[in-house]
């Protein structure tokens, strides 16, 4: 079946004429907020969605309409292709969705008062969680990779006007940990070889820091993608070297901000130059990959 959509007015006559069906196809709270009078509700994000939809209407030649958030949304869209592909014939999408519905002014329900909050960053300096912030790192040669992780040991942001402008995370080095080798001796000889001077050298660097320096807004920035291109002085081995990387730096719902970053770094920059073939030649097995992969995720209260 094609996806066929229908727009405000024939939605509006359908509604005081036909047996339609309307489902809301949002999450649950923003449909508790506002909807279309006489909607049901199946989020269409969930993977439970056809199995709601069956439950409000098992009969596949039903006339159904499904709509979201507005007509920037694709959920109605992406609603009615899957409602298409599970058999229901009578399918049609509100692209307008609930903007466009009450921009008209048209009949909704709902509790406005117990509106979904949107939170935002503020004005303050956070302090880093380390039970809940984290570094994920990968490291390759030409047969393979190796990834694990090293905790946060300490850090902070601080937000002015909005934006953050300042901030320094500390990692804590003797903490290397490696999650891809299951044979314990392999992964405690692993773990030591990076923690010796053959690369991060933790007993005479037992930690590694970013200072923030400044953050640009990228202005093409939607949910979910990276909004800021971050500047600051990264010291690892004591050799500290700027750097700039795109990351997200979003508000949580429980007050807190939640920043992460992913960048590939050139370890020879930092005087880790174990199996480099800048440096070293006939290596061999024992070639490794310049660059090496890190995620950082921090949450801050």
């Amino acid at each position: 079946m094609a996806n066929v959509t229908i727009d405000r007015e024939e939605l509006r006559t359908g509604l005081t004429g036909q047996a339609l069906i309307v489902i809301d196809v949002v999450p649950k709270e923003y449909f508790g907020e506002c909807h279309i009078a006489g909607a049901c509700n199946a989020c269409v994000y969930e993977v439970a969605f056809l199995d709601r939809v069956n439950a409000i209407t098992a009969d596949r030649d039903a006339a159904i309409v499904v709509y979201g958030s507005s007509g920037r949304s694709r959920d109605a869209a992406v609603a009615a292709e899957k409602l298409a592909a599970a058999g229901y014939r009578n399918v049609r999408a509100f692209t307008g969705g609930l903007h466009e519905w009450r921009e008209a002014g048209y009949p909704v329900e709902g509790a406005p008062e117990q509106a979904v909050p949107i939170p935002t960053l503020q004005d303050r300096t956070y302090r880093v969680d380390p039970a809940k912030s984290i570094l994920h790192w990968a490291g390759r040669n030409i047969n393979g990779r190796h990834h694990g992780t090293i905790a946060v040991a300490s850090g902070e942001l601080t937000v002015s006007r909005g934006m953050p402008v300042r901030g320094r995370v500390t990692i804590d080095m003797t903490t290397i940990a490696n999650a891809d080798l299951a044979d314990s001796a392999l992964n405690r000889l692993l773990v030591a070889h990076l923690q010796s001077d053959d690369f991060f050298d933790t007993a005479r660097h037992p930690t590694a820091s970013f200072d923030l320096t400044g953050a640009e807004p990228l202005p093409d920035a939607t949910p979910g993608t990276s909004n800021y291109r971050l500047s600051g002085s990264l010291t690892i081995r004591g050799t500290s070297h700027p750097i700039a990387c795109p990351a997200l730096i979003a508000p949580r719902d429980d007050g807190g901000v939640t920043a992460q970053a992913c960048l590939d770094l050139d370890r020879t920059r930092w005087n880790v130059n174990y199996g480099s073939g800048k440096f070293f030649e006939k290596l061999g097995m024992h070639l490794v990959n310049d660059l090496i992969s890190v995620e950082l995720h921090v949450v801050g209260y």
